[in-house]
């Protein structure tokens, strides 16, 4: 009796077990799409996770865009955990990015600047039978934040940002930017202004800006490469964001989610107010956004001397660069299901939370279906 006893419990926990073996199994296969013999996608993905994988799998080497990076991180970490891919971002700026891309390093590339005519033609030797596309995927502003003892509030227009960062203006208590802010308590301090050492798109939106709002005070050509004299330098936006909180007197650029901790200036745009740097201000300037690229490329053109109220002209969107057609068969699968996350609903709201813009409705929904069509 004692040994029949024995028997049945045995049998009753090898029912428990097997019932919970297939319980893990129906888990394992959600719509994330991770299935271990699919490819290398993990099957323990989050239950409320939407990330499909559809056969993602190895590591995907990428550069580019600093701006994006804190995102790129964000999208990492999700996509990581529900499809077991490893994805390398660099974020050593625009420029090494679409270099990288151009000489086949990187299964994409992330840049703050539409490809230009030579990067394209670079691109059609490693996209074999296509070339690389701009797919916008990050927007924001880009926030210019100081660091002037006992000023709050500052706002500063586009002819008086121009002369400071061309060293035409060198002290904060210089007559334009009293004249801007009457009420604030201005020091007798020089201004140490800092702009980026590497080549960077942000930059390049940056002098845009001022280029396109104040034609007479910035007359450089512009580009990723910075171009007016004096000021100092250092690398990577979060180089720039690190000297500007370190350093007494200093002003830079950087995107907004550079600026914890940080002083930003508010600008005076012609607008019935000064506009803060905000992730609700950014987006309606990128709403005014054309798309010029043509056939799959959608690069956009921007609004800079915008004069809408609450629209914060100092924007720039980060495009993700990947071939239309010749990806790497070996990549293509991870690549396409990461760019299909980011660009998703799920993927654009984790933007708000990181301080970016998302990208409106009508651009991103032309994104994704591009994406679709990425072999």
């Amino acid at each position: 009796m004692k040994l029949q006893r024995k028997n049945r419990r045995a049998l009753a926990l090898g029912a428990l077990a097997v019932s919970g073996a297939l319980a893990l199994t129906a888990c394992g296969s959600d719509d994330t799409g991770g299935k271990d013999d699919a490819g290398g996608g993990s099957s323990t993905a989050a239950s409320n996770s939407s990330i499909k994988c559809d056969g993602a799998k190895g590591q995907l080497l990428a550069d580019g865009s600093s701006a994006q990076k804190n995102a790129i991180d964000a999208w990492v970490k999700e996509f990581s955990q529900a499809c077991g891919v490893q994805i390398n971002y660099k974020g050593g700026g625009s420029g090494a990015g679409v270099t990288a891309f151009g000489q086949g390093q990187v299964a994409f590339a992330g840049s703050d600047s539409a490809l230009k005519p030579e990067d394209v033609a670079a691109s059609k030797k490693v996209c074999s039978g296509g070339q690389g596309i701009d797919l916008p995927m990050v927007g924001g502003p880009i926030a210019v934040g100081y660091n002037v003892p006992g000023v709050q509030d500052l706002v500063l227009d586009a002819p008086t940002l121009a002369k400071i960062f061309d060293a035409k203006i060198q002290n904060w208590n210089a007559p334009e930017i009293k004249k801007l802010n009457p009420n604030a308590k201005l020091p007798d301090l020089k201004i140490q202004a800092f702009h980026r050492s590497d080549e960077s798109g942000t930059t390049d939106n940056f002098t845009k800006y001022l280029k396109a709002a104040a034609p007479s005070d910035w007359t450089y050509s512009g580009g990723k490469a910075w171009q007016a004299k004096g000021g100092q330098a250092a690398p990577q936006s979060s180089g720039v964001a690190q000297q500007v909180k370190q350093t007494g007197g200093a002003i830079g650029y950087f995107e907004l989610s550079y600026a914890k901790d940080l002083s930003t200036v508010a600008i005076d745009t012609g607008a019935s107010a000064p506009v803060k740097a905000t992730v609700d201000n950014a987006t309606k300037a990128i709403a005014d956004a054309k798309v010029v690229g043509t056939g799959s490329d959608l690069a956009l053109q921007l609004n800079y001397a915008t004069k809408a109220d609450g629209a914060y002209p100092m924007v720039l969107v980060t495009y993700e660069i990947a071939c239309d057609k010749g990806n790497k068969a070996d990549t293509l699968p991870a690549t396409k299901a990461f760019l299909r996350y980011i660009a998703s609903e799920d993927g654009q709201k984790i933007l708000t939370e990181k301080d970016y813009a998302p990208i409106p409705d009508a651009i991103i929904s032309k994104v994704r279906t591009t994406i679709e069509g990425l072999s």
